[in-house]
Parts: structure tokens; C-alpha cells; sequence
């Protein structure tokens, strides 16, 4: 064993073990450290968001650079805060109206491209010219996979014969993709958790 001198490494591996706590019950520690978490995490973000919004966005076009339309971008920001004001609140309903108008314009056309437009591209393969075997059967079931998945989905006709029997496909195909989405969460966080152990056993205790 050779334990780290290093008191960074100390209240990491003192709050990883508080964290861990919690696998035996709820208690002060666990409860300790949660409230570290999400108060360092909280200071993080306020700092990071504040230089890149106020400063690089603000202070750096308008001041730097002398662009006066930022004065505009000012002022909409600071009505943002009137809603502390309850008589003022009204006014913030401008700067809210003009940033949802602003995001949906942006991220509706990239939404459609990324979720929409590609997504119908891959299912558009032609699964009988897609070079080896392997990707010819891939192509293939994906083609089936979307076909049944539509199917199911599609409520105005009762689910009966043919119809109900791509349904049922379709339903196989659904519960694949949630379990593979689970499988991954949960490989994820295992991940997770063997990076603690070994950053305990490893950086803290000096095993590794």
C-alpha cells in the first residue's frame, strides 16, 4: 500500500466513499457530499456561463469591438430580471418571447435534418445491393424494423391478420431497442463505477 500525499486525492476519494455510503442507507454524509456536488456544480456553471455569455458575447463585441448592436442584446438580457420586480415582470415576457422565437427558428431545421431527414435516409437503403452479406441483411432488417414499427403505431386500422402480425413484429423490434438503450445505461454507469474503484484502489491507496 502506498497512500497519496495529496490532499486533492483525500477529499475525492472521502466524498466517492461518501457517496457509496448511501448503498447502506441515507445518512449525513451521503447527504453532505450530494449537497457539495450540486453546490460546486452550481458555482461551475455560473462562472462558465457568466464569461461566456456577459464577456465573450457581450463585453468583447460591444466595448472590444465596438458593435452597438450588442446594446440591444444588453438591454433584452437585463429585462430578463425584471421578473425579481413583480409590478415590472411584464417586461421580461419580451426577451422570453424573442429567445423561444430564436431557439425553435434554429433548432427546428436542425432537429428535422438530424432526427427526421437522416434517419429516413439510412432507412432508404437498398438492402440488395449494399455490398457484403452482412450489410445487405443489416439494411434489410432495418427496412423491416421501421415498416413494423410504423405499423404498430398506426391506430386507425384494428390490428388483425397481416396487419397485426407486422404489429407484433414491430413490438419485437421496440422492445430490442429499449433493451439495447438499457443495456447501454447501465454499461455506462458500470463504467462509471469501475473508474471510482479504480481511482480508489489505484491514485488513493497506491494497489493498482
Amino acid at each position: 500500500m502506498n497512500l497519496s500525499g495529496d490532499i486533492g486525492i483525500w477529499v475525492a476519494a472521502i466524498l466517492t466513499l461518501a457517496v457509496f455510503s448511501f448503498l447502506w442507507k441515507d445518512n449525513p454524509l451521503f447527504r453532505l457530499a450530494e449537497h457539495i456536488l450540486v453546490g460546486v456544480s452550481a458555482g461551475y456553471y455560473l462562472v462558465q456561463y457568466a464569461y461566456s455569455a456577459i464577456y465573450k458575447k457581450l463585453y468583447v463585441p460591444l466595448f472590444d469591438q465596438g458593435n452597438l448592436l450588442f446594446i440591444g442584446c444588453a438591454i433584452l438580457g437585463l429585462l430578463v430580471f425584471t421578473r425579481l420586480v413583480p409590478r415590472k415582470s411584464w417586461l421580461s415576457r419580451y426577451p422570453i418571447a424573442f429567445y423561444v422565437a430564436a431557439g425553435a427558428g434554429y433548432s427546428i431545421p436542425s432537429g428535422l435534418q438530424t432526427r427526421v431527414v437522416k434517419q429516413m435516409q439510412t432507412s432508404m437503403l437498398n438492402f440488395l445491393d449494399q455490398g457484403s452479406l452482412w450489410t445487405n441483411v443489416s439494411a434489410f432488417l432495418l427496412f423491416v424494423g421501421v415498416i413494423s414499427v410504423l405499423l404498430y403505431f398506426y391506430f386507425s386500422a384494428e390490428h388483425r391478420g397481416a396487419f397485426g402480425f407486422f404489429s407484433k413484429i414491430g413490438i419485437v423490434f421496440l422492445m430490442i431497442g429499449f433493451g439495447a438503450s438499457f443495456g447501454y445505461t447501465v454499461m455506462s454507469r458500470i463504467t462509471l463505477l469501475i473508474g471510482r474503484l479504480q481511482f480508489l484502489m489505484g491514485e488513493w491507496l497506491g494497489f493498482l
